[in-house]
């Protein structure tokens, strides 16, 4: 299957991936013919990028850290929570709990996946998405910090949860008043959960704040930010870069990580930036991209420690649009070719 920008989507195409709403229904599944009528309302709810089938591309599968049925899990308890906390109730940890004991679990499994963030958003379900990849990426920066079972639930529960705060908007402007910040809300309804350590509502209160002293709300350094916000920091900065408009253009993986490692020991801890550039996937699996041979094509497989130097499936096709040749170019055996470009 291919990654690409929904203004190339033709009608007829097949959906590659199944497409949820925040409570874990399914809007779309795997394998639906798309018809003008289902493509413009992907648009209309704010649908920019989706898989579809291509048949030259039919062995390639995109390697999933999470199933889809463990991201409706999360992301329906997510509602849930959110639901309970919007109406002034107190929402139900033990559920939480189980749900992340799921995640854990299936995280644990597929360790050595590299990370592809690349589920299908709509307007409705992008702040669930949102926080179960940062979930997801925290666990996985965590495991390779070499953290015991409770540090990694502590920390898979509180990058779930690090927006939490926002669930309840006090003002357009948080900078007017810290102690209506998101981050200072999150920190106000984790830290009473008896059932939940207060290293939780630290994440919530801390995961802005940087290194240098110059974050929010309360302008912490370094030594004051306890590791799983740092950690939560970094995963959080990522999938903001690649989905988040509100930050101007939305970048690519590979634009990001350097962005990143840009800002390491000013803003984000330089050996949790080390670990995360362990686990992430540059050039994700499905997308175009542009070689310096001047060939085009899909990458099609991953090299974990090089993420930089992927497998490129090269498809050349006549006017009909039928395979003629089709060859790979492993780029960490041919070491004078690069990527050029990611093409939308």
């Amino acid at each position: 299957m291919k990654y690409v920008h929904l203004d190339s989507v033709e009608p007829g195409q097949f959906l590659g991936r199944t497409i949820f709403a925040s409570n874990g229904a399914i809007l779309l599944s795997e394998d639906v013919q798309l018809t003008v009528f289902m493509i413009n309302t992907l648009n209309r709810i704010g649908v920019t990028m989706i898989y579809i089938k291509d048949p030259n591309l039919e062995d390639v599968e995109i390697p999933e850290i999470l199933s889809d049925e463990t991201k409706r899990i999360v992301m329906q308890q997510m509602g849930q929570t959110f639901a309970a906390i919007k109406s002034g109730k107190e929402f139900n940890s033990r559920a939480m709990s189980i749900s992340i004991n799921t995640l854990l679990d299936e995280i644990m499994k597929n360790r050595d996946v590299l990370v592809q963030l690349t589920d299908i958003r709509t307007q409705d379900n992008e702040m669930y998405v949102h926080a179960t990849n940062v979930c997801m990426m925290a666990v996985l920066i965590g495991i390779n910090m070499g953290f015991n079972g409770t540090q990694l639930k502590e920390l898979a529960i509180g990058a779930l949860l690090h927006d939490v705060g926002k669930v309840e908007l006090v003002c357009d402007d948080e900078s007017l008043d810290m102690k209506k910040h998101h981050t200072w809300r999150g920190f106000e309804l984790l830290k009473n959960k008896r059932e939940f350590s207060l290293l939780i509502a630290h994440v919530a209160f801390q995961h802005h704040e940087t290194l240098n002293g110059q974050g929010v709300p309360r302008g912490l350094i370094s030594e004051d930010i306890h590791i799983y916000a740092k950690i939560t920091a970094v995963a959080n900065m990522y999938d903001n870069l690649l989905f988040d408009v509100s930050l101007g253009r939305r970048m690519l993986p590979h634009e990001a990580c350097e962005h990143m490692m840009a800002l390491a020991e000013t803003k984000l801890d330089r050996d949790v930036l080390i670990q995360f550039l362990k686990i992430v996937s540059i050039y994700p699996t499905g997308a175009s991209v542009r070689l310096s041979n001047r060939e085009t094509g899909v990458v099609v497989g991953q090299h974990r420690g090089l993420p930089s130097r992927p497998i490129v499936r090269i498809v050349k096709q006549d006017a009909m649009d039928k395979a003629l040749d089709i060859k790979e170019i492993d780029l960490a055996k041919h070491t004078t070719i690069f990527i050029e470009q990611v093409l939308s």
